[in-house]
């Protein structure tokens, strides 16, 4: 999944495709290089973001999605207006994106109506607050709990389970320590049953960890996190290189499972 910021503010790469034909220019090149969803935001969720309004998101993302649906990529759609998602989807996204987790009135009822798919996010607080001294008693059975009540909720309103993926948040609220946690409990994550993303692309925690200051330099790490996270369990990544990423996660899926390699191997 290629992280497409159509965005002037996004931590890693604000203003990089800002301008939709920047974007979609950015989502073709994406999905040549192997991604195969393109996932357009148009409002930033850093920690400390300000909410953008209804009008500005939609001028962003709609003629994005339009056009790289039109080309016939995957988009969803990263969102938590109802609003916004409705016109993303009638443009032609196939996915939801929720940081929220549909919590938004009528969110859950338009992707029931609607069919598409929905990656359910876990978030304590709100962008603007939620790096202010998060608490977990453990946190992989909050998120995992939080989780599986959000998908059962859906399911309760009609959505297929076939629809459903669960992502744990990754630096949305939560310490470093928290976030290790949870790449350490992913599979704690997966035996809920539905597909597990992760979204550790370039994240501030990478950077403590190594050291490593500026975001567009820590592709190389977040490459490491999605070999690791695919071998504990995650099975979509949301990246904002798709190269580097693509190519740990196939070394990693043919040392977890060998017999892939006849099947991808070009001979």
């Amino acid at each position: 999944m290629g992280v497409l910021n159509v965005t002037p503010d996004s931590f890693s790469d604000g203003g990089v495709h800002a301008a939709a034909a920047d974007a979609i220019a950015g989502g073709i090149a994406m999905h040549d290089a192997g991604a195969e969803i393109i996932d357009v935001g148009g409002e930033s969720t850093r920690p400390g973001a300000q909410p953008v309004s209804i009008a500005d998101e939609l001028s962003r993302v709609i003629p994005v999605v339009e056009r790289l649906a039109d080309l016939g990529l995957l988009v969803s759609i990263d969102t938590s207006k109802p609003t916004v998602a409705r016109a993303a989807i009638e443009a032609g996204a196939g996915i939801l994106n929720d940081v929220t987790a549909c919590s938004a009135p009528g969110m859950a009822e338009l992707v029931v109506e609607a069919g598409v798919g929905v990656v359910l996010m876990h978030m304590q607080g709100t962008p603007e607050d939620m790096q202010q001294d998060p608490r977990y008693d453990d946190v992989v059975s909050v998120v995992a709990g939080f989780l599986a009540d959000r998908a059962a909720h859906l399911i309760d309103m009609g959505a297929s389970p076939d629809s459903i993926a669960i992502d744990p948040g990754i630096g949305f609220g939560k310490t470093v320590r928290h976030n290790l946690e949870l790449l350490a409990g992913l599979g704690t994550l997966a035996r809920l049953g539905y597909p597990v993303v992760l979204g550790a692309s370039r994240k501030s925690f990478l950077g403590r960890v190594t050291g490593i200051e500026s975001p567009m330099d820590r592709d190389g790490v977040t490459a490491v996190t999605t070999a690791l996270g695919f071998e504990r369990g995650a099975r979509v990544f949301r990246v904002h290189d798709v190269s580097s990423s693509r190519a740990a996660l196939l070394v990693a899926a043919t040392i977890v499972s060998p017999e892939l390699w006849e099947e991808w191997s070009p001979d």
